[in-house]
């Protein structure tokens, strides 16, 4: 019997440390993960251990009276309530049904004034696609690798972070199986794949020493794994990969914490900083994290606690019932990089389900620093509508847009995708009147356009957003093909101003040269020192080239009347001669 009840220990014992192991709960009474564990944990020793449990209790049951059997029973049943009592109790003081203001109270949303706090936008700073297009962008770089293919595949970790400047989406490498795994783990993973947001460009980033800390890694060396054992009671929320301005990749833990009652009001108190080749940690406080992070804070998160913001603002039966004063965020959400973080932007609405939006906020992802900006117009959706309306006989798909300041104007920028899922077009379309919708081949073009159609609509445009005029000698001209269409740059002599023409939109280029005199009319483009040119006139040689081409048509008028002559003498004969 003494020997049985070791050996049931020992493997209870050994049950619970491989249960421990696989699982992986943080030990923490806040975790509602790690009350059910406790709970497998007791049936679990229950179960190895009933034998001998069951003898223990009929040999202490002997020579007892009915009564004292049941006061027995008493004490275990007194357990199990307090433990019932204590789980449901700190969960329904941790509810929003109870806790309403507690809730509303997580977030700080400071008003902001959209024509002052954003700035005319600068287009070398705007994602212009997803993260589905960022990953086929990546499993193509992927498939080129012949020395990598075979063993390893790119990770679903798309980070967007603000990297040197620009947004790029970052993601490691991962083995393609266990078998690989096995064959490749002394080196670890070699490296990493960057993906520009603004240019599409993609970089397979090799690394001298590979990632030897990683999800797809096994036992120790496995992220949660290695997390766990350094931190067994930290609650780790959201878990992102990002390199630091050297280019050195770390794993972005957030630690969570409940702010109300015993399971609610989930927030982020800090984050471990792992660096994923070397395994070396460091714990930071939410006020003390570094710049060059940027994904403490997760998009689920922010919004979640702006909709307890906006819903929760009159009490919690107020969001129920009458409804008064309640908002809550659209249907999705996009990042912009900002003063060198990335922001969550999502559009705000009323509750009551129409199609417009009353504001949107930014939510900066590693201070949760709330701007809230009042602008009224159409919802997101119904700009992406609109846009692929105007190219539906292409079949495009419009990515969720941005919202940003065009000349002044409040103005969703979408990319468009076609079947492939690669961006092919951009629009944009003005938030107050979207059925106002502008296409362009390129980001440059679309901006030109959509201010020549907020001109022609009336709609007024700062001065930054008004066309200029320039004139001069023409000092160069170079003609490239971007996406199947001709564009001709030009520079003028004493200009340092680079002029980008469409071919399509004004022909009169395709027959200026070096040496001609130009006026030119257009709008600063995306790129410094770049001017989207709307209007093309040659002036000064014009008459000469005129004159050229007329005497050139007239040239060929006589030639083809003196061919003509000959066929008409040479007929005859060849009749006769037959």
């Amino acid at each position: 019997m003494k020997k049985r009840t070791i050996y049931g220990v020992g493997l209870t014992i050994v049950v619970w440390f491989l249960l421990f192991y696989t699982m992986l709960p943080a030990i923490n009474i806040h975790n509602q993960e790690f009350w059910q564990f406790a709970v497998l944990l007791l049936v679990v020793a229950v179960v190895l251990n009933s034998y001998t449990m069951i003898q223990k209790m009929v040999e202490s049951s002997r020579g007892l009276t009915l009564g004292e059997q049941i006061k027995k029973w008493k004490k275990l049943l007194l357990v199990v309530a307090v433990f019932v009592v204590f789980y449901g109790g700190g969960t329904l003081l941790s509810s929003p049904i109870l806790r309403a203001s507690a809730y509303k109270d997580l977030l700080t949303v400071t008003p902001s004034s959209f024509a002052e706090d954003i700035e005319e936008v600068d287009f070398n700073q705007i994602p212009i696609m997803d993260k589905d297009t960022a990953a086929l962008l990546a499993e193509r770089k992927m498939g080129s690798m012949i020395d990598m293919v075979s063993q390893y595949e790119v990770s679903d970790f798309y980070s967007q972070i603000n990297y040197q400047g620009k947004p790029v989406r970052v993601t490691p490498l991962e083995y393609s199986s266990a078998i690989k795994w096995l064959t490749n783990r002394s080196t670890g993973i070699p490296a990493y794949i960057k993906i520009d947001m603004t240019t599409q460009d993609v970089e397979l980033v090799k690394l001298e020493e590979g990632i030897r800390i990683s999800p797809t890694e096994h036992f120790g060396r496995n992220l949660n794994r290695y997390l766990r054992f350094c931190y067994p009671t930290a609650m780790f929320r959201n878990i992102s990969f990002e390199i630091d301005d050297n280019g050195v990749p770390y794993w972005i833990c957030s630690v969570e914490e409940k702010t109300i009652g015993l399971f609610g009001g989930s927030d982020i108190k800090g984050a471990v900083l792992l660096n994923a080749v070397t395994g070396e940690h460091t714990y930071y406080d939410i006020a003390d994290v570094p710049q060059w992070v940027d994904g403490v804070y997760d998009a689920a998160l922010l919004i979640g606690q702006y909709d307890y913001f906006g819903l929760l603002s009159g009490g919690y039966l107020n969001s129920i019932f009458s409804q008064k004063g309640c908002l809550q965020t659209t249907e999705g959400y996009n990042y912009i990089a900002l003063n060198d973080d990335v922001w969550v932007y999502t559009g705000i609405t009323s509750v009551t389900g129409d199609e417009s939006i009353v504001g949107f906020v930014l939510m900066n992802q590693r201070t949760k620093e709330t701007n809230y900006y009042q602008v009224s117009g159409a919802k997101e959706l119904s700009a992406m509508r609109s846009a692929e309306g105007q190219v539906q006989n292409l079949g495009y798909q419009a990515t969720f847009p941005l919202l940003l300041n065009v000349g002044g104007q409040p103005t969703y920028f979408l990319s468009l995708k076609d079947d492939a899922g690669l961006v092919k077009k951009y629009a944009m379309v003005n938030v107050e009147r979207y059925q106002l919708v502008a296409i362009g081949d390129t980001v440059s073009q679309c901006e030109t356009n959509y201010k020549a159609l907020m001109n022609d609509s009336g709609l007024s445009l700062t001065e930054e957003a008004e066309q200029n005029q320039f004139s001069g000698t023409i000092s160069g001209i170079y003609d490239v093909v971007i996406d199947g269409n001709t564009c001709y740059f030009v520079t003028l002599e004493g200009e340092e101003t680079l002029f980008e023409v469409q071919a399509k939109e004004n022909l009169t280029i395709i027959t200026a040269k070096v040496g001609d005199q130009v006026e030119l009319s257009g709008y600063a483009g995306a790129t410094d020192g770049l001017v989207t040119v709307t209007q093309v006139k040659l002036t000064g040689h014009q008459a000469a080239t005129d004159a050229a081409l007329e005497e050139r048509a007239k040239q060929e008028a006589e030639a083809s009347e003196a061919q003509s002559l000959p066929s008409m003498e040479t007929e005859p004969t060849e009749m006769v001669a037959e």
